[in-house]
């Protein structure tokens, strides 16, 4: 598809931020008209409850026919409210035969405190109407709001949104920061990502073309960004959005083997990721190789893991190929190289590193499934800053230091009724991450009593005195398990 859009004039961004926000396209207005019978049948790619919610010729309707569902709209009824030759000029739109048809997705998008935001897409692609083309720019969707959850709080001077595609980053980085860079290999993408910023009202977003750290080379950024085109395929990328010309997991790998570079003390970077499951190999020393040495702390998690024949199918369902002629062969073709490369499965996740350029940096590398408190990105540095404390206290500087119980945390104690002792002892966090750890009487005992004035040392001894055990042995072999409950955010060290 070539980049067939004209230049966006500032005031005709403002002229249709302004009618679309009068008009309540927005995310909880689209929310509302729409309600859950129809929403819930778009996810599954359905369209006619969307258009019965959407009929009638006012301007919600209207905005949500054209800009969201992509159906034509009468040219009457869009001349109304919008700009319509203007927005043609541009390359937005398309008039022909009275009526008016999108040529882009444009979608609203939340940005903090509720703001509006808005996003600019290619149309999505549905079953039946034909493939991507090379160079489609994908709206914005889930992974994009579990990356944009997962970003650190600002403000910072600099940040970069590396694959930027329709700019949805870009939008949240630039209320974090006062410069952004967003960039790309997809000069049809950066088109978009500009728009897609014009619509929002944000104007500290600037674009540059080139593959991952190539057109920023010789900067330093606080925060660095990116939903990478991380898809594992045998073939070079046929899709810009999704995939690159690197093998296996190697770009994640490379955003982050680059990231120290370019990173300001102190400074972030975040990003998605795909990584291999390969046979006799665990996939938490291949992600940790790419980190060590760095010198960057950091957390690494893994979502989701999937089969590779759960895998293939989900990307051919995402490039519409099911019932295509070359849908079984590409099939078979993806799962030869699986099985050529010894590769078991595929896990999902984030990697999120802060450039501590420390020696003794360390990075906690884990598996978690279950549901966490939202956005992330709020309580994410305590979380590096709970496993980079653990990994640093000697015993005896365990011993020595004042701990307190974390916030929230509750206990819980699983037994028959009327047994005197507990069969279990359980300690819950609220909030965050809402790890449950199984714990001993001692442990238990000290959440009782850690408030942050005392030294853990002396309360070990007075827990031995009113137990009947030895103090010194408890104080050699408590360390290691109040360490790991530090790490895990149980505990925090108060001084």
């Amino acid at each position: 598809m070539p980049n067939s859009f004209h230049p966006f004039p500032r005031h005709l961004a403002e002229r249709l931020r302004r009618i679309l926000i009068e008009a309540d396209y927005t995310v909880s207005g689209v929310r509302d008209r729409l309600g859950d019978t129809a929403a819930r049948a778009l996810a599954r790619e359905q369209l006619v409850p969307a258009l019965r919610a959407t009929g009638g010729e006012e301007g919600l309707g209207v905005l949500l026919r054209l800009w969201w569902l992509q159906e034509p709209v009468a040219e009457e009824a869009a001349r109304a409210i919008l700009p319509v030759a203007e927005l043609a000029e541009t390359g937005l739109l398309a008039v022909a035969g009275g009526e008016v048809r999108a040529l882009v997705h444009l979608g609203p998008w939340e940005l903090a405190d509720g703001r509006p935001g808005y996003v600019v897409s290619d149309p999505t692609v549905r079953p039946g109407l034909g493939q991507p083309h090379p160079d489609h720019v994908v709206g914005a969707g889930g992974a994009s709001a579990t990356l944009s959850r997962l970003i650190v709080d600002g403000p910072m001077e600099r940040a970069l949104d590396i694959g930027t595609g329709c700019g949805v980053q870009a939008l949240h980085l630039a209320e974090r920061s006062a410069d952004v860079c967003a960039t790309d290999v997809n000069p049809r993408a950066l088109r978009m990502a500009e728009m897609s910023c014009a619509l929002s009202g944000l104007d500290n977003v600037r674009t540059r073309e080139g593959s991952l750290y190539e057109p920023v080379r010789d900067e330093r950024f606080d925060l660095i960004v990116s939903n990478p085109p991380f898809v594992i395929t045998p073939e070079s990328a046929r899709y810009t959005y999704r995939e690159s010309d690197l093998s296996g997991d190697a770009v994640c790998a490379e955003i982050v083997r680059g990231a120290p570079r370019r990173l300001t003390d102190g400074g972030w970077c975040q990003l998605l990721a795909n990584w291999l499951h390969v046979d006799g190999e665990d996939w938490r020393d291949r992600v940790g190789a790419w980190v060590t040495g760095t010198g960057c702390s950091g957390w690494v998690v893994q979502r989701d893991v999937q089969d590779p024949a759960e895998y293939v199918e989900l990307w051919l369902r995402d490039s519409c190929e099911h019932g295509t002629p070359e849908y079984t062969r590409r099939y078979d073709a993806w799962l030869d190289y699986f099985e050529r490369e010894g590769i078991k499965g595929i896990g999902f996740g984030w990697i999120c590193l802060r450039n501590d350029a420390a020696q003794d940096a360390t990075v906690r590398v884990e598996e978690l499934r279950h549901e966490i408190e939202q956005p992330v990105g709020a309580y994410l540095p305590e979380v590096v800053n709970g496993a980079m404390t653990s990994h640093r206290l000697t015993d005896a500087a365990l011993l020595s230091a004042h701990v307190a119980l974390a916030p929230g945390v509750k206990e819980e104690r699983v037994g028959v009724p009327g047994a005197p002792d507990p069969e279990r002892i359980l300690l819950r966090q609220g909030s965050g991450l809402h790890r449950v750890a199984q714990v001993g009487t001692v442990e238990a005992a000290l959440a009782s009593v850690c408030d942050g004035t005392m030294p853990v040392g002396p309360l070990l001894d007075a827990i031995a005195e009113l137990t009947g055990q030895d103090q010194a042995d408890l104080r050699e072999r408590t360390p290691d398990t109040l360490r790991a409950l530090i790490a895990e955010g149980f505990f925090r060290v108060a001084r």
